[in-house]
């Protein structure tokens, strides 16, 4: 497209769908003849994909902008993504930036980029973020990876409208990637070599909600199956209100479908769940978790629980305590509760001190870590033989996971990246396993 090879950085903030994101956008700009760098580095152009979920992503988010700008006060700066979304005009007052687009209308930063580079940088920032009321599936797809897995985006937007949560305001209706088109990007990155997928959205259960009948996530995850060459795949995030008997029995046979499962508690106490408006209790919750371990034994689970939320007491975050240790999660991401702006949990009265947040999440950390060690004693203690892929080296250690998502690293002198091994438990420290190459 242009004489002179334009290198373009591509930094990503938040979840993994946004790292879906950010994929197929440097997938596109390749194509038309873009080098993709290090965003670390001096580009030509920067394209910051945002967050908005906490305080912090939407720190961090302009933090990242002007770094890029610093680093490189003549390059091309587009920004798109969540926080951009809700906060344009936030970032178009950022000096240097040339460009703003939201979650909706992502692969625009190709064409963009194109033009700017055609007409030179601009004084002000053009703005183009799209209401996201009748959004429909932004078309995308991905062939590379960078890594063993590749996430696949098969959903976007939300609309469960919990009290402490921005998301359906920065990403619109639920929306459902067509079956086909699923299908046929899965199989494309199994020809190019994946061995591991990940089906990922911002509401994964809710796939296929706005599809024809019989296009459900159940039904997608059994057609999946059945492609030649299928490795393991998993699912993102999952509302444990996803996991009835129908499901279950739909699913516990798959030969492909990885056991495990990320729930996304955010609470033990039914007090607690019902003033974030969460489809579910602490009972369903747990029902969900032993539904799962009856169909499926060798199953593990992580989870998110919000530590803090607003009137959260002492009984209630003990309520999320016991929770964590009965339902005996592999590992759990605990965060502090975090303001968002125009959610009705921002104006809620007793909101907590910091400082008692952060307590509550590092107390949450110790409790996890216990459960987590008496669990890979478990495993360990007769020396279980399973398969681990590895992805990545590290001081003479090859670290991978075992198909239930528990990390093992193998003393040895060179990488395994990407292999299939069967590895023998023996021990572990600090969370990891320990093994040996069968």
């Amino acid at each position: 497209m242009q004489e002179k090879k334009y290198t373009v950085g591509i930094a990503t903030l938040g979840c993994k769908v946004n790292q879906y994101e950010s994929q197929a956008i440097a997938e596109e700009l390749e194509r038309r003849g873009f080098e993709i760098i290090s965003p670390n580095e001096v580009c030509d152009a920067y394209i910051i994909n945002t967050c908005t979920v906490t305080a912090e992503s939407d720190r961090k988010a302009r933090q990242t902008i002007r770094r890029a700008i610093s680093k490189s006060p003549d390059a091309y700066v587009l920004v798109t993504g969540c926080y951009s979304q809700l906060s344009p005009h936030a970032i178009k007052a950022i000096k240097g930036v040339d460009y703003v687009c939201g979650s909706a209308n992502k692969m625009t930063v190709a064409d963009e980029l194109c033009k700017l580079i055609e007409r030179g940088k601009r004084q002000e920032a053009s703005v183009c973020v799209c209401p996201l009321d009748r959004a429909a599936f932004e078309p995308m797809s991905i062939k590379k990876f960078d890594r063993t897995r590749a996430y696949v985006k098969i959903q976007d937007g939300c609309e469960s409208k919990c009290t402490y949560c921005a998301i359906p305001y920065s990403r619109g209706p639920i929306r459902s990637k067509p079956f086909d088109d699923v299908l046929n990007e899965v199989r494309d990155l199994i020809d190019g070599g994946c061995y591991e997928i990940v089906l990922t959205g911002i509401e994964t259960g809710c796939y296929g909600t706005d599809l024809p009948e019989g296009q459900d996530l159940a039904s997608l995850l059994c057609a999946v199956d059945k492609l030649e060459g299928i490795g393991r795949v998993r699912l993102g995030s999952l509302d444990p209100t996803v996991i009835k008997p129908d499901f279950v029995n739909k699913i516990k046979n798959l030969k492909s479908l990885a056991p495990h499962f990320h729930l996304s508690l955010q609470s033990g106490s039914d007090r607690i769940l019902a003033l974030m408006k969460r489809k579910y209790n602490s009972r369903q919750a747990m029902r969900a978790i032993e539904l799962l371990r009856g169909a499926i034994p060798s199953v593990q689970f992580t989870t998110d629980i919000i530590a803090g939320f607003p009137e959260e007491s002492e009984q209630d975050f003990l309520a999320s305590c016991e929770f964590v240790k009965n339902a005996k999660f592999l590992m759990v991401h605990a965060f502090p509760y975090s303001k968002r702006q125009g959610t009705p949990a921002a104006e809620m009265v007793g909101q907590l001190q910091e400082g008692v947040k952060h307590d509550r999440v590092r107390e949450l950390n110790r409790i996890s870590a216990d459960v987590r060690e008496v669990l890979l004693y478990e495993m360990t203690k007769n020396e279980t033989v399973t398969e681990v892929l590895f992805e990545s080296y590290e001081n003479g250690y090859a670290f991978g996971h075992t198909a239930n998502f528990v990390e093992v690293r193998v003393k040895v002198d060179h990488s395994m990246h990407g292999q299939l091994r069967l590895v023998k438990l023996i021990g572990h420290t600090q969370g990891v396993c320990e093994g040996i190459i069968v």
